[in-house]
């Protein structure tokens, strides 16, 4: 019985966001301000959370692969932003990826390692492109070390989430609530 409680407890606290949308590099610094960039919005908070609860449910190699192809690709995403190149349908992409994530652990999707890496993957490439063009002022590379850093966390957070939940019926849950939201973003 504890456990749904700290559960629910954890999501209503990782939910929360400030009123501000991003830190400013000049005041707080290039890394805090990518630290926190990923943090201040809800799409990518939850994709990379379930990005976590899926390498969880899946287990195996995919606890380190699928997290890891997700912060290579959006790193890759980041590049490409601030090279210039052009990615259509950016935060479309990336709404569609809170909800798809969010439907894949709620239904416990079983795929080898390298496929939901894929996936993850495929996604990752406009979270980072929408990092990159939102740079600012920050420095190029602390930036990035930054949301890279958040984003790992996240994962770790999902992973966490999952064990806790023995990815168990409340991961999916957690799934499904993830969906869910992501179609009140597409809606909202």
């Amino acid at each position: 019985m504890k456990k749904p409680v700290l559960l629910a407890a954890a999501l209503f606290a990782g939910s929360s966001a400030p009123a501000f949308a991003h830190l400013d590099p000049a005041e707080h610094g290039s890394v805090m301000a990518g630290l926190t960039h990923p943090l201040f919005g809800a799409d990518h908070v939850l994709a990379m959370i379930a990005v976590g609860l899926w390498a969880a449910q899946i287990g195996g190699r995919a606890l380190w692969s699928v997290p890891a192809a997700f912060v290579a690709t959006m790193v890759l995403g980041f590049v490409l932003a601030h090279a210039g190149a052009p990615l259509p349908l950016v935060e479309p992409a990336i709404l569609a990826s809170v909800v798809a994530l969010g439907l894949v652990v709620a239904v416990a999707v079983r795929l080898d390692a390298a496929t939901a890496a894929a996936i993850v993957a495929a996604f990752a490439l406009f979270h980072g492109h929408a990092h990159g063009g939102e740079l600012g002022s920050a420095g190029t590379w602390s930036f990035a070390a930054g949301f890279v850093i958040a984003t790992a966390l996240l994962h770790g957070l999902g992973m966490g989430l999952a064990r806790l939940a023995d990815r168990g019926v409340v991961t999916r849950i957690v799934g499904g609530a993830t969906a869910i939201a992501g179609a009140a973003l597409i809606l909202g």
